[in-house]
């Protein structure tokens, strides 16, 4: 028996409940790479008061890329790890944690501190961040895995105080890119539907926090000092030349499957990004989001 199912049969014993991951597809077959917001219900929670902060949450102030997969969000992770005072971990996944109660006992006992499924797993999301951005001693943490643009408002809920980031590039290059890093398995038609649902959500998400911050992909690459000052100003750190230069990585820092970790993101530095299409290049389905990143007119 494994090492999570005695943990979880001892809690389950004493406690009631559980702490799991969302159910996996079967054996053999990969998740889409778009996932769905819909195919898992919200559990009930409730966003804490500004009052309530100091008690309810240990994280203060996190701060999270919002962005499509494909759009650079590893190489700003780079660089925003780099700073002296951000602590950026590779992508947590927190959406696909869970807690459960799995009696009545403590169903009733989560219930009458005022604690619904969703806070449980609010209060779990919290503790790894924090002990995460306590362990690296630094002030602040970023986090970026891209399905979070899937829960955008929830991550706002359980952090009322948070700071967004929004990453935005090419819909068409994001395709390619996409595409490209398995033409077998990801066809170019594929590899559009498969972004569709990512830069529409970014956009709804963007147009939902006027006090968010826009950075394009292709402003890093092209002017990476000025983007990075730009973007520190709106942390409210100072720029540190360190973020420019993030140095080598190896495969103990890159981790597959959760970021890129690929030879441009090995060298440690910014490499320059592919030409923008041209505008009959775009697919069709992408023109409408590319016109409103102002990236067509």
């Amino acid at each position: 028996m494994s090492l999570a199912r005695n943990l979880n049969r001892a809690l389950t014993v004493t406690t009631g409940l559980q702490v799991r991951r969302a159910p996996q597809r079967a054996r053999g077959k990969k998740a889409s790479a778009a996932p769905v917001a819909a195919e898992r219900p919200v559990p009930a929670y409730r966003s804490p008061s500004a009052e309530e902060l100091a008690t309810e949450r240990l994280l203060r102030q996190p701060v999270f890329i919002i962005s499509s997969i494909r759009s650079g969000s590893t190489l700003l992770r780079m660089m925003l790890g780099a700073h002296p005072r951000l602590h950026a971990p590779h992508e947590l996944h927190l959406g696909r944690m869970e807690v459960v109660c799995t009696n009545w006992f403590s169903q009733r006992a989560m219930g009458t501190l005022g604690l619904d499924r969703g806070d449980l797993e609010h209060l779990l999301w919290d503790r790894v961040m924090h002990r995460e951005l306590t362990r690296s001693g630094k002030d602040f943490v970023v986090e970026k895995t891209p399905a979070n643009v899937y829960m955008f408002q929830r991550l706002k809920d359980c952090w009322p105080d948070a700071r967004f980031v929004f990453l935005l590039r090419h819909p068409e290059s994001i395709a390619r890119s996409w595409h490209e890093s398995d033409p077998v398995k990801r066809p170019y038609d594929k590899a559009v539907g498969d972004v569709l649902p990512y830069v529409r959500a970014v956009e709804e998400a963007r147009a939902a926090d006027a006090d968010g911050f826009t950075v394009r992909y292709e402003d890093i690459t092209a002017g990476p000092e000025r983007e990075m000052r730009r973007l520190c100003a709106f942390l409210g750190v100072d720029y540190d030349p360190a973020m420019l230069d993030y140095g080598r990585k190896n495969d103990g820092e890159l981790v597959r499957g959760l970021g890129d970790w690929r030879d441009n993101i090995r060298t440690g530095t910014v490499q320059p990004g592919r030409a923008l299409p041209a505008e009959e290049e775009i697919a069709e389905p992408l023109r409408p989001v590319s016109a409103a990143w102002g990236y067509t007119s």
